[in-house]
């Protein structure tokens, strides 16, 4: 069965982007049953390109933000198509290690961490940015001036979708706040620290440009202050449609807005940008397909009830998050509205009042824009599976992660005897 190319004019790139068929959409359903994660290759390729494309007359790295998705395979192709990998824990390190990411090609950036962490992230050789003053001293003391050093700094910016993904603002916990430099410069040189990068991450979901050049003007009158820097991490958070309308970042736009600025920029030597996208990369590559168990209705509302819940796609409950869902099995169905709704025993409503083809027992539902922090951030709450993992990849489906089974429950678990 033909599977949809998703390569097409950069023009058209504003838009929502292309999608797999509903025809491959059902045929992975039927192959590999459902709830199933579906990962699209070649639009994880067209994001990268866009971005590099877009940046191409300026001197900057791109950092896959891996937090959004972790599947070795993913990063085994995300290495492939010549990005590099952000890491936010030890393990992430070693997962982009053990998908074959040189060392210098991975970046870890701690957020409220041990500092053995730090230490082990070291001794593995990446680059590695602190957020605290706390570990930047106990760095310093251990290492000097051995092991250069990036610092991650509080902007005190205001930005993202909504409170909860915004993490440059005065009250956020991540990073070290801008107003506690001479703290830094302090430590810096008791401890003759090589501070090679300066990073800020404002939050996610920005869709204003502007909010990048606040971040870069921030960095400006800290820069003089470190001899040695050798890049500057604005960190991502780029915008992504979630529907037909959606604003989203301007990529070409922030790449003519950044290299404008550091064109301009008073430090005595080019420095390269680094960038951090994440959901950029994969949300619009990812779909999970679900199946319709119950439908319930009432005097008030229809419920569509799924064979998923929270505990495969928690965002919508967590973030208040928006996600196209489509019914890809009865698409000529006349259109009703629905609530959507999980099986999990607490409330994991997906869409309130969703305009949606007719929906039928056994139909299937399918969510867009599930390709970041969709499958990272599932559990086995209620004691069910996680789903499988397909990658749709030179137009075939490859299985890259096995359906959960009664005995992952119990892996792990020690049972006692005695008892």
């Amino acid at each position: 069965m033909p599977i949809a190319c998703s390569l097409f004019p950069v023009h058209y790139l504003r838009s929502m982007s292309e999608q797999l068929s509903n025809e491959i959409l059902l045929q992975a359903a039927q192959q590999f049953g459902t709830p199933l994660y579906v990962y699209h290759a070649e639009k994880i390729t067209e994001q990268f390109n866009r971005l590099t494309a877009a940046f191409s007359k300026s001197d900057v790295k791109f950092f896959y933000a891996c937090k959004a998705l972790t599947n070795i395979n993913i990063l085994k192709h995300i290495k492939t198509i010549g990005a590099n990998v952000d890491c936010s824990s030890i393990n992430e390190v070693k997962l982009a290690l053990h998908a074959g990411f040189p060392p210098s090609n991975v970046l870890y950036t701690s957020n409220g961490i041990a500092f053995e962490e730090i230490e082990e992230a070291k001794n593995l050789g990446v680059h590695i940015n602190i957020d605290s003053l706390s570990n930047l001293e106990k760095f310093g003391k251990k290492f000097g001036h051995d092991y250069p050093v990036g610092i991650r700094l509080r902007p005190n910016i205001m930005a993202g979708g909504n409170l909860k993904i915004s993490t440059g603002h005065d009250k956020s916990k991540f990073g070290i706040p801008v107003d506690q430099l001479p703290e830094i410069l302090k430590l810096v040189e008791q401890n003759n620290l090589h501070i090679k990068d300066l990073h800020i991450h404002t939050g996610s979901e920005i869709k204003d440009v502007e909010v990048f050049v606040k971040g870069i003007e921030v960095l400006f009158d800290i820069i003089p202050h470190f001899k040695e820097l050798e890049f500057v991490d604005l960190g991502g958070g780029f915008k992504v449609p979630y529907k037909k309308g959606d604003a989203s970042t301007d990529i070409e736009l922030l790449a003519e807005k950044v290299k404008e600025a550091f064109n301009s920029h008073p430090y005595h030597r080019p420095l390269q940008v680094w960038f951090e996208p994440g959901k950029f990369m994969v949300s619009e590559c990812g779909y999970l397909l679900t199946q319709v168990n119950v439908i319930k209705e009432t005097e008030a509302i229809t419920f569509a009830g799924i064979n998923s819940g929270f505990n495969h796609l928690i965002r919508p409950m967590f973030y208040d998050s928006y996600h196209r869902i489509q019914n890809i099995s009865n698409p000529g169905g006349e259109e009703k509205h629905y609530a959507v709704v999980g099986n999990i025993c607490e409330t994991d409503t997906f869409a309130w009042d969703r305009k949606l083809n007719e929906v039928r027992e056994g139909d299937y539902l399918v969510f867009y824009n599930a390709g970041a922090y969709g499958f990272e951030m599932s559990s086995n709450f209620n004691s069910r599976f996680k789903p499988a993992e397909v990658l749709v990849k030179n137009n075939e489906l490859h299985l890259i992660r096995k359906r959960d089974v009664f005995e992952d429950l119990l892996k792990n678990q020690i049972e006692l005897s005695s008892l």
